[in-house]
């Protein structure tokens, strides 16, 4: 049986990319503007894409104002609010949001993803986040972010939480009996009483078990306690590997962590990040990324650079190699991949800054055939299960991918020509976890 791809949609923003605002041809307003953003996930779901993935940043000055200034980010919608408006007008892509175990609380977690997940007849998704963003926690009442170890605890926790609360009813509990009075049964309620050295929450839950069970949970880190996290909770991964090699590394790194913790590693799907860029000939393609790229400002490259070291890098000299970084409280995975690109690539402070400003992760660059080719390759030699497709630009690039590479991918029999389920877990093939208070 030939193993099938799966494909989710990067949508928030609508490209990682910084240029992508500015190329011609596309929406400069595509990052908040409802109904292009309803032709894109009606696209995405007309393609037959398992997701439509948001990504959300819970501080907007985590750059200089000249950097910001030219950032298609600095207005976006609030993810539950944006997929709760998308579900009404699609009925099988999935819809992902980020919730932060760091700056929120499981109860309020608990009920919007509940609430989605009804909303959507079973598509949702939480893409579980610690925060990385040091700049946030000045928007929460705190001097000082939270240090990163305790970030990935408090997260452990908040999801034994998030999902005892979605357990508080037996999937039977609500009988409406007009007749007898009767609206729910009590025997088949739970209450949770959670008492724990990061959290406090007595439940139950004010809603309904899920559609799903759970929506499906997602998780985006790669670190080490990122990756035991993924290990023990994770039914998706979104990641960031550079290449083939370590891509294959960390899929046998958190799949065989499954294996250790006593879970199946058929039920979680590794999707990494990937940049595709579609021309006539490849040569085309590189022209589209060298244009692209061109359109990226200094001040925004080197704002980029700045977030993946979690240090200020504007005050390094710009055409020399990049100096001593010290150690911080940010993304260790995000700070680890600059440096090591850095490295291997001898690139300057300039050179390094250009790539981040734009887009520093995996790219496929090339024609419809090529791009299949690269894809049939990560896909069997177990590097992905599929991939998190970032657009460069929009519409042109969706509709490339769309219309272009997604039938090639249904020609070779390594994607799907019609959803066979109606929905998130019946797209990802994930089981629908058994109520842990209920039999």
């Amino acid at each position: 049986m030939t193993k099938s791809l799966h494909l989710t949609a990067f949508m928030r923003p609508v490209s990682l990319h910084t240029g992508a605002w500015r190329y011609p041809g596309s929406f400069a307003d595509a990052n908040f503007n409802f109904g292009h953003i309803k032709s894109f996930i009606q696209k995405l779901e007309a393609a037959k894409f398992d997701a439509f993935f948001m990504a959300d940043h819970l501080a907007l000055l985590n750059m200089p104002i000249d950097a910001l200034a030219r950032s298609q980010t600095v207005t976006s919608f609030e993810p539950f609010t944006l997929l709760s408006a998308l579900a009404s007008v699609t009925d099988k892509i999935g819809l992902a949001a980020t919730a932060s175990t760091t700056f929120d609380e499981p109860y309020h977690v608990a009920r919007r993803f509940a609430s989605l997940d009804h909303i959507s007849n079973g598509r949702a998704a939480w893409n579980i986040v610690t925060t990385s963003n040091p700049d946030a926690a000045s928007n929460f009442g705190l001097a000082e972010h939270v240090e990163h170890g305790e970030r990935y605890a408090r997260a452990r926790e908040f999801f034994d939480v998030v999902t005892g609360l979605w357990d508080s009813f037996a999937d039977d509990a609500f009988i409406r009996d007009q007749q007898s009075g009767i609206f729910f049964d009590p025997k088949k309620m739970h209450v949770l009483d959670h008492r724990g050295e990061e959290l406090s929450v007595r439940g139950p839950l004010n809603i309904a078990r899920p559609v799903q069970g759970w929506p499906v949970i997602v998780q985006a880190g790669q670190s080490e306690p990122g990756r035991q996290l993924a290990a023990e909770t994770a039914e998706l991964v979104f990641c960031s590997p550079r290449d083939l090699a370590s891509a294959k590394l960390l899929y046998a790194d958190i799949k065989g962590r499954m294996q250790a913790v006593g879970r199946d590693p058929g039920h979680l799907k590794i999707m990494p990040a990937a940049l595709i860029v579609i021309g006539n000939t490849v040569e085309e393609a590189r022209e589209k990324r060298a244009r692209l790229d061109g359109l990226v400002h200094y001040e925004s490259a080197i704002a980029s650079l700045s977030i993946a070291l979690g240090h200020d890098a504007s005050q390094f000299a710009p055409d020399q190699p990049l100096p001593e970084i010290p150690d911080t409280n940010a993304s260790k995975t995000g700070r680890a991949q600059a440096l090591r690109l850095a490295e291997e690539e001898k690139l300057t402070v300039r050179q390094l800054a250009q790539r981040y400003g734009g887009y520093a992760g995996l790219a496929f660059v090339g024609t419809p055939q090529s791009i299949a080719d690269e894809m049939e390759i990560w896909l069997g030699e177990q590097a992905a299960d599929g991939f998190t497709v970032v657009f460069p630009y929009l519409p042109q690039g969706l509709d490339d991918v769309t219309q272009q590479l997604v039938p090639e991918l249904q020609r070779r029999g390594i994607f799907r020509h019609d959803y066979e389920g109606s929905t998130l877990r019946d797209h990802l093939q994930l089981p629908r976890p058994a109520n842990r208070f209920f039999a």
